[in-house]
């Protein structure tokens, strides 16, 4: 069975896939907010967006979106608790940057071996 990294400080991805081995309870428990935040097409869009370039400042995100600030910053977030993105602030900017690890854990789920 391979085992994968996952988010920092929990437990590593164990399965190897839907097509071939059953998701256990902890790691469903794990990925599901983050395929649930992935499944609003704004921050799916997002998530696209932040994981093409090393890091993304909130400022270069903002314009693709007929979207208030607000509403931005709250996907942002939710992308953020689900433990897809991390950020920064720096000074009036935020500046986002994908988890590998978590892309890794959802890309092992998704593979078909």
């Amino acid at each position: 069975m391979t085992t994968l990294a996952s988010t920092p400080g929990s437990a590593a991805l164990t399965c190897c896939g839907l097509a071939t081995t059953p998701v256990t309870a902890e790691d469903a428990q794990r990925l599901a907010p983050m395929f649930k935040a992935l499944g609003d097409p704004v921050r799916l869009q997002m998530a696209s967006m932040i994981a093409s370039r090393p890091e993304l400042c909130v400022c270069e995100i903002s314009p693709a979106f007929d979207l208030s600030s607000a509403t931005i910053s709250h996907h942002l977030k939710t992308l953020r608790e689900a433990g897809l993105v991390d950020s920064e602030r720096r000074g009036t900017f935020v500046y986002y940057w994908i988890k590998p690890d978590a892309v890794a854990a959802l890309s092992a789920l998704l593979a078909v071996e």
